[in-house]
């Protein structure tokens, strides 16, 4: 039989499977995350008709003559270039800019995937649309340890902010040196107990113009407690304080220079509780939430992989894939971390089809595929012939 007759067959049969990746690319032309694949083709075996002849001083060498025997499918290679970015305005749709992959699991089965349209379940755990939990890192009291083992990302209904008693409350802002004798400036803040029961602390200050001197005077309602602090060319000496209720007012921030009142109580330590009212995710992947006592704290963080040649992974379906002999282990880290990327939430990554290759390889692989067919009628044709020789 002739040659060219299997070779036009494996030609066939090569083109066929280009025409099927370049399908499958344009089919998923508008899947998120989803990365487009390329075919590669190598001939086969080649049959080796005449070797090569060394060359002498008084005759040339020879190059072997050799016939090849078709073409077959070296590699069907994924483009891992990062698809354009769309808004979407969900919090819980993320988009990674760089080379780190999502984390989830499914059962036992870890995956890893680019696409990042996840939501919430009844247990208050982020997942993918076909089930698998979103993995990462657990807040404990608003601290993150990156050391422990990767579990699913929770931000559970009802979540409270803990209460926290006031211990310590920072005067800073100015006293006018300028002030009449026994002139009073009164400033409140409003302090927590260890259940967040609030109370107001009331501090007066009472200028004593003969000593350059401000008389501190401090009620809580049920508590009262005073300091002096003198100021010398309008600044403290020390870190003058004092102590009500369990609190200690830090005075040290103050100064007094004329014409300027601006003092103030501009910080304290305690807070009342508050639910969970609504979360945002920052570029390293910690999602913070918010609460309705005006706290934010961090309550997990995204864990992103990385992977020596995320070629080599396998496609599971659901834009998931697993690790292969080929792609090397995974290398757990966060965003903003090297090699991993940054977290945007609010978008997604699109598919990386280009639409004008995929239908320039569309064309390309149909005239192969013509071509080679072309190749089998004329072998069948010159076939033919040969069996007419007798007559």
């Amino acid at each position: 039989m002739l040659r060219s007759l299997y070779s036009g067959i494996s030609g066939l049969r090569a083109h066929q499977i280009m025409l099927d990746v370049t399908g499958n690319n344009i089919a998923n032309v508008n899947t998120t995350g989803f990365k487009a694949s390329s075919v590669q083709f190598q001939d086969t075996l080649s049959q080796l008709t005449r070797g090569g002849g060394l060359a002498s001083t008084d005759r040339g060498g020879e190059n072997p003559a050799q016939v090849g025997l078709g073409v077959s499918v070296g590699a069907i290679t994924a483009r891992t270039t990062q698809g354009a970015k769309q808004t979407t305005g969900s919090d819980t749709d993320l988009m990674v800019d760089g080379e780190g992959f999502f984390v989830v699991r499914q059962g036992n089965e870890t995956r890893y995937t680019r696409a990042g349209s996840f939501r919430f379940d009844a247990q208050g755990r982020l997942t993918s649309p076909d089930g698998s939990m979103v993995m990462g890192w657990t807040a404990d009291e608003g601290q993150i340890s990156m050391g422990s083992e990767l579990g699913p990302v929770r931000v559970p209904l009802g979540l409270v902010d803990a209460a926290r008693a006031t211990t310590r409350a920072e005067v800073s802002g100015n006293l006018p040196s300028d002030a009449a004798n026994g002139e009073v400036i009164t400033r409140d803040v409003r302090v927590f107990d260890t259940v967040g029961n609030a109370r107001t602390l009331t501090l007066a200050f009472t200028y004593d113009k003969a000593a350059t001197s401000w008389n501190i005077a401090a009620s809580d309602g049920a508590n009262q407690a005073t300091a002096r602090v003198t100021y010398v060319d309008g600044r403290t000496s020390g870190e003058p304080s004092l102590t009500i209720g369990g609190v200690t007012v830090a005075l040290g921030g103050t100064t007094s220079y004329a014409q300027l009142k601006t003092v103030g109580i501009t910080r304290q330590d305690g807070q009342a509780a508050g639910s969970i009212q609504n979360f945002s995710v920052l570029a390293d992947g910690t999602v913070v939430g918010a609460f309705s006592n005006g706290q934010t704290s961090a309550i997990g963080r995204v864990a992103l992989a990385t992977f020596a040649n995320p070629g080599g992974l396998e496609k599971t379906g659901a834009s998931e894939y697993r690790v292969s002999v080929n792609s090397g282990d995974p290398v757990y880290g966060t965003a903003s971390g090297d090699g991993f990327g940054t977290i945007s939430g609010g978008t997604l990554e699109m598919s990386n089809v280009d639409l004008s290759q995929e239908f320039t390889n569309l064309i390309v692989a149909q005239r192969g595929f013509q071509a080679n067919a072309r190749i089998i009628t004329t072998s069948d044709e010159v076939l033919q012939e040969l069996a007419q020789l007798k007559r």
